[in-house]
């Protein structure tokens, strides 16, 4: 496998659900391995959330991350399992995601730049729909859009927060990002858009001082703000490991016939 070691040194990180801190306890007592900063590849025990947050710890690790389930969905993850890890995970296919770069400006002078793996979204703070000017790599798409908010997902996160707002699964080569209205009040008829993934989104927030908005990418929430930035960073490659059978393009398909 590519930019892969031989006989590689792996570590244990768990969340802190009993299932994941008991299933660290036995792995690590069977194989031992070592701290999460030297290791060749990193083991996340627990769910999807738990993934996103090793994703963002070790993200200047650059190492790949073998998740295993032990949290609920799981769609980030392997199925869990105790037997024959080293021979797993030499087996293991690589996916390699980019992040998305979201630049948030505050009502202020303030200025904030954080990193989503699922999707960036805007949404209102008060009991009034946000009112936001699309632009579109400095081009105005639509002046005005009335709604509780907006999000852009990757390909990877388009199965989250994208798919319960109703857009669409971008499968993972396809190089498309989704940029998805949360309960749209004007123009009534806008359902989002599919854009190249090379492009720079720009959200105004119109009338901020009377329709306040915050700004989220993954973990990151910033209050208030005026304009938000939202590009991918191609720079940055993260690598989540995938057992053959469990490969994360097939779960894209997979999801798109879900009954």
């Amino acid at each position: 496998m590519s930019n892969r070691v031989s006989n590689p040194s792996f570590a244990f990180v768990a969340s802190e659900i009993d299932e994941a801190r008991d299933a660290l306890t036995r792995l690590r007592e069977r194989y031992g391995g070592i701290g999460p900063d030297d290791a060749d590849i990193i083991v996340a025990l627990g769910g999807d959330g738990f993934m996103l947050e090793t994703l963002h710890k070790y993200l200047h690790r650059g190492v790949p991350i073998y998740g295993m389930n032990r949290g609920t969905v799981g769609f980030l993850l392997n199925a869990y399992g105790e037997d024959d890890l080293p021979a797993r995970l030499a087996r293991a296919k690589p996916v390699v995601l980019h992040p998305l770069r979201m630049t948030a400006h505050g009502a202020g002078d303030g200025t904030t730049t954080a990193l989503a793996i699922n999707e960036a979204s805007l949404l209102r703070q008060s009991r009034q729909a946000a009112k936001l000017r699309i632009g579109i790599d400095g081009v105005v798409r639509l002046e005005e859009l009335i709604c509780d908010g907006i999000l852009l997902s990757t390909p990877a996160g388009s199965t989250a927060y994208n798919l319960s707002a109703h857009g669409p699964i971008v499968p993972m080569g396809s190089s498309l990002l989704p940029l998805t209205p949360i309960s749209v009040f004007r123009p009534r008829r806008w359902r989002g858009a599919l854009l190249p993934n090379t492009v720079r989104v720009t959200i105004e927030v119109l009338e901020a001082d009377k329709r306040p908005v915050s700004a989220t990418a993954d973990f990151t929430e910033v209050r208030n703000v005026s304009r938000v930035e939202i590009q991918e960073d191609s720079s940055i490659s993260l690598r989540l490991l995938f057992d053959p059978e469990h490969d994360l393009e097939e779960r894209v398909i997979k999801e798109q016939f879900q009954p």
